[in-house]
Formats: C-alpha cells, structure tokens, sequence
C-alpha cells in the first residue's frame, strides 16, 4: 500500500442498530474497492469483518474489527462495530478513534433505539447517516428520513434521493451535482431520468440541503440569498465545514446487497469527510510520534494492540515510553488490517490507525509517546458492567485455567469485572447482559479448553444483634500435667462502629491484662461466622467485665476460646438478625417509562429518593435505594422494561435489616448449603 499524508486519511465508523447492515456495508465497500475478491455475507459467515468463530456461530458482529480501502487517492480505515448493547463497549471503541461517525439505518423500519445509542456514541464528532436496504420491499426513505430529522434535529439533511425505492430498478438523485442516475450491476453511476412526480420531492430536498451548506460560511449564504448555484467544489467544502462543526449530519441511501449509492457514498467521503488534521487539533504530523492504544485481542498466540497515531509518524522499530505503565515498548512490528488479513508496513501517519505485537505492558487506554509529552490522552469511557453471575466449575481441575483465561479476556474487554469472593467462596463475573457473559463462556472454552456454567450468584449479607446480654465463657481441659483454664464474663451490645468495638472494665485483676488481646482476638476470629446463617457479624460491643485465672493452666490459647465460647453462648441470646446490602440506584429513562420503573422499583422492596429531569431531553433521572438481592438481574429486565433506551448506575451503600420473610429464606437456604 502506499504511503498516505494525514490530509489523505479517512477514518470511519460503521454504528447503530444491530442487524441494520454495517457489516455488510463494511463488505460490499471492501470489495468495491478491490481489497477483498469476493463478496461475503452475514447469512454465510464468510465476511471479512466478522472472522471470529463466535461471529461466524451466531451471526452478528462481537467485535469491532479494523479494514481498510483506497478510494480516489484517499485511505479510508473503517470500524465496522457490533450493534447488540451488550457489545457498547467495542463500538465505543471505534468512535474513539474515528474522525467521522457513520450511522447505518434500515430503509424499512427507520430509527431505533441502537441508532439513538449510536448517535450518543458518537457526540461531539462529526456524523453521517446511510439509510440501507432501500430496494428492499417496503422501504420508506421520505418516512424514515423524517424520522431522523424530527429526532436528531435540523442539521440531518440528504445528500440523495432514491426513486422507484422497494425495487430492483433503484434510482437517485444526486443533489450534489443535480444529476439523476442509476446503478449498474457492478455499483457504477448510469445516468437516467428522474421519473415523473418527483420534481417537487427533490426540489423541497435540494432547498434544505443548500441552505445547510450556505450557512457554512457568509460567502456562500450571499451567494444562496442571490440565488448564485453553487460549485461542486464549494458544497464539498462546505459539507466539510458543516461535519467539522456539527452543522450537517448528512443522510445517504442505498443497498449494501447490490452496491447501489455504494460509491457515490465513498466518493462523498474521500471529497469531503472529515481528515485527521481536521478532528485533532493541536496534531503535528512532522513532531514527536504519540499513540493512542483503543482497543487489544488477545488468544493463545499473544496479544494484539490497537492504535491509533495521535502526533508525528510512526516508524518501525521505534521505542515509545508507556506515560501510564512507565513501561518502554519497542515496535518492531507495524501492521494494518483488513480483518483478520495483515499487511506489514514501515511506517504510519497522524491519523492512521494499525496494530502491532509482543509488547510488553500495554493496554486499552494506555498513550506512547517518544519525547517531552507528559499528559496522556483522553481515556474511553466504558460502561460499567452490573450484569453479575457466579462461575461454577465443571472440572476442579480447571480453576487455573479459567482464572488465567478471564484475565485475558479482561485484557481485551474493559466491560467485564471478575472477583473471587472469599466470603461466598464464589468466583464471579459481570457484565453488559447476558448475551455477553454467554460469549465469554463460548470463549472461554474455545480459546482456553475451559468449560463453566453461570449461576445466580449468593449474596454476601451480615449478621448483627439488636439488645444487650451478659454471658459467661470457660475453658478447662485436663489432661495430665499442666491443663488448660480460662474464664471470661461477657456483655455484648449492638455497637456503633461496623467492627467490633471491645472493652475491659475487670476490676480486681480477675483476668490479667495480659490476657485482653487473647479475648479480643477470639471474638473477632468467632464473628467470621453469625450464629444465624453463618454469615460474618458486624456491628458488635463486648465488655470484658470479669471472669478468672489459674495461675499454671492459665494462657492466651485458653481465653481466646473462653472468648469463643461466650460468644456462641451469648449471641443467640441478643436477637440477632440478618442485614442485607443496599445500594443506590440511579436510573435514567425516557419520561413516558417513569411511572412503570417506579412500580417495579417498588416491587424490589425499593425506596424512591428522588426524581428530576435529566440533562437529556425527554429523559428522567429516578434516584432509589434497593436491596442489592434484588438487582443482580436488572440490566435485562430494565432493557426490557424500556426498549432498550433505559441506562442506570447501582453501588453498595451500606446494611440493613432485612425483612423476616427474607431472613427465614436466608437462614434455610444457608442451613440446606451445609447440609449439602
């Protein structure tokens, strides 16, 4: 490939609603332009983009895979993301380093929830639409083109208007250059008539399109009040202008499946979409070169990094220094992809994006730079994931072998946690839903040769008193030379600090003071287990107030279970009750959903603690706190309750008591635990 200035790159991401046609758009463009030599479908699971095995099995991307074309002088990159929401993490991904945005639409069911997703994806870069599967039957441009602007606001306007739509004799208008034509079988223009009755659609279209470009700048706004046409020239650069600074979303139309509008979308983006110079500011192709790392894979052969060049050039075998690991990293390898192909290059431009191997300690996230640079760039933001299972082992054998393989997938996926959680004995994974911690099995198994089950996981609840009792513990044991005595007197009490709160008021030297720590040490090792469902206790006062010594068979062993012994006596004697873990949920949905989420907030024994307008039109921000044994499935059931469009933040806040119907359950399904 040759070589491309940062002013010949283009950088595009293909996002929005799962099943719409990014993918293959992404296919039909690669074979258009000769980088691949057959033309793959989704149906088949033969596209370049979607080479994974787990893609190939289920039919939908999972990854956002990298490929690129050259069209008209211009290198074009393209991000081709997964649209499912359990995957917003890889698309996220792609927008970050994307100079433009491409949003890909169902010509017959129009805007959804992920176009509205992808849309919030992509804020604050320039955005394009392309309404896809045009010729397919039922397709309604006009309505789903109305449909954008009346949601997306003023600045979408189309750049095409199809005739004879919802058939295979597809026709445009280019409103660009005043032409009307059609498309061969291999994608090209032919020209044609504009059929009858359509003079009004296009002229109505054409006036909103040149008045978005003419506010570009003052210039042309003179020129369109004159009525002066414009230039070919002058509405590209204006269509330029008009992605840089947000003023224009432009719409365009085709068919992914027999390349129609195909390339006059690609010649759109070489003319005039957005260049890396253009969406970094600052960039300074001839300084020191500074990478950004979006995105890695990894698998039994090593791990692939993703960047994207944000300063200089970047030439093979350049050492770059790590500003977040402080760790050096030579690349002795640069690559660009076409999928899962790689071709070897000797150097890349501000702007480009490739990947390169064996590097030490890098990750998503992580800047290099060769040079006086300090301050690292802007970090993707990932969601956090709440959608929490517990792994269940189907070989003992296997523990090491999965917690190596989760840590690489964890590696390459910031939306995934895992925790082994000592206080359940339960090891855990969470993330964006279902269908993505079903991955990560397929995944695990398929990479690493570890097969797991997921299940609810136990919730970690505590134990506590609520009145004070006065008990006694002794220790003797005899058994032939000297034996073992201790002897304690015991008041416990709920306490105000979370741990145990202990102390002494012996008088008489009863139990020498030499002893305390012995007492204290045994209580804290007893709250480890409650008296109830063995869960740890919390919360708890003892004063030592007497007890006795002997003075050969007394020692610390002996008051420390003296200790442990008052304790199993005492507690079950001070109303002890279970407390549940709490957190605050903070949830933002479309208005029109408020009154059901409250219910069902409700429902989860929940309590509302505020409601307010969120910063997003037609949004409401609803704030409660909820027993966390109710959430551990929430981030389906609210995608379910709201189409989709519903997002929410849930932490731990702190303990409460739990009501006796759910501490009866608590405490027999922790006695059928043991028992089993």
């Amino acid at each position: 490939m040759a070589k491309f200035a940062s002013s010949q790159i283009r950088n595009l991401c293909f996002v929005g609603h799962s099943g719409d046609g990014k993918t293959s758009l992404a296919e039909t463009i690669l074979y258009l332009a000769k980088a691949t030599d057959r033309l793959g479908k989704v149906t088949e699971g033969n596209t370049v983009n979607d080479f994974d095995p787990e893609e190939i099995k289920r039919g939908y991307s999972i990854y956002t895979s990298v490929s690129n074309i050259e069209w008209n002088g211009k290198k074009i990159n393209i991000l081709d993301t997964p649209g499912m929401f359990d995957f917003a993490g890889e698309a996220l991904e792609g927008v970050a380093v994307a100079a433009s945005a491409v949003i890909v639409v169902d010509g017959k069911t129009g805007c959804k929830v992920g176009t509205e997703h992808a849309w919030d994806y992509a804020s604050g870069k320039p955005k394009a639409f392309f309404v896809n599967k045009i010729d397919e039957e039922n397709s309604d441009f006009e309505k789903v083109y109305n449909g954008l602007h009346e949601t997306f606001g003023s600045e979408v306007c189309p750049l095409l208007v199809p005739f004879n739509e919802g058939t295979p004799n597809l026709g445009f208008y280019d409103l660009i250059s005043d032409e009307a034509f059609t498309c061969d079988k291999g994608g090209n223009r032919v020209a044609a008539q504009l059929p009858a009755g359509y003079s009004d659609k296009v002229a109505a279209y054409k006036s909103a399109l040149e008045e978005a470009l003419a506010a570009t700048s003052d210039e042309l706004m003179e020129k369109f009040i004159m009525e002066e046409p414009l230039t070919n020239e002058e509405k590209h650069e204006a269509l330029n202008v008009g992605l840089v600074t947000g003023a224009i979303a432009p719409v365009f139309c085709g068919s992914a499946s027999n390349f129609a509008g195909v390339k006059f979308f690609l010649d759109t983006v070489a003319a005039a979409f957005v260049s890396p110079l253009d969406a970094m500011k600052g960039a300074d192709e001839n300084g020191e070169p500074a990478i950004f790392v979006f995105k890695t894979l990894s698998d039994n052969f090593g791990k692939k990094v993703f960047f994207k060049v944000m300063n200089g050039t970047l030439k093979k075998d350049t050492v770059l220094n790590n500003l977040i690991t402080g760790q050096q990293e030579k690349f002795a390898r640069l690559c660009t992809a076409v999928g899962k192909k790689e071709t070897e290059v000797d150097e890349l431009a501000t702007g480009d994006i490739g990947y390169t191997v064996k590097l030490v300690n890098t990750n998503i996230n992580d800047t290099l730079v060769a040079g006086s640079r300090k301050e690292p760039f802007a970090k993707i933001e990932f969601p956090k994931p709440y959608y929490t299972m517990a792994i269940k082992l189907l070989s003992k054998n296997d523990e090491d072998k999965i917690s190596s393989g989760i840590a690489k997938l964890l590696d390459e996926d910031p939306t995934l946690r895992y925790e082994n959680n000592p206080e359940t004995k339960q090891m855990t994974v969470s993330g964006l839903g279902d269908i993505h911690l079903d991955v990560m099995c397929a995944k695990l198994k398929t990479r690493y040769g570890t097969a797991i089950e997921l299940v609810e996981p136990k919730i970690a609840y505590r134990e506590t008193i609520k009145k004070p009792v006065a008990v006694e513990g002794k220790h003797k044991k005899q058994s032939g030379g000297s034996g073992q005595y201790g002897h304690v007197k015991i008041t416990f009490s709920p306490g105000e600090a979370e741990g145990l709160t202990f102390t002494q008021s012996v008088v008489g030297g009863n139990v020498p003071k030499n002893y305390y720590p012995a007492v204290e040490k045994g209580l804290q090792e007893a709250m480890q287990k409650g008296v109830l469902a063995g869960f740890p206790v919390v919360n708890l006062a003892a004063d030592l107030f007497d007890g006795s010594y002997h003075p050969v068979d007394s020692n610390e062993i002996s008051f420390k279970l003296a200790a442990k012994l008052a304790y199993k006596e005492g507690l079950p004697k001070a109303n002890p009750v279970i407390l549940e873990p709490v957190g605050y949920l903070k949830c933002t949905i479309p208005t029109s959903f408020s009154g059901d989420i409250m219910g069902d907030v409700s429902k989860r024994r929940g309590r509302i603690m505020g409601m307010s307008e969120s910063s997003r039109k037609g949004y409401t921000v609803i704030e409660a706190e909820v027993p966390c044994a109710e959430m551990t499935v929430y981030a389906i059931q609210l995608r379910a309750m709201t189409q989709g469009r519903g997002s929410y933040t849930f932490d731990f806040v702190r303990y409460e008591e739990a009501p006796a119907e759910v501490a009866q359950k608590v405490i027999a399904e922790a006695k059928k635990d043991e028992e089993e």
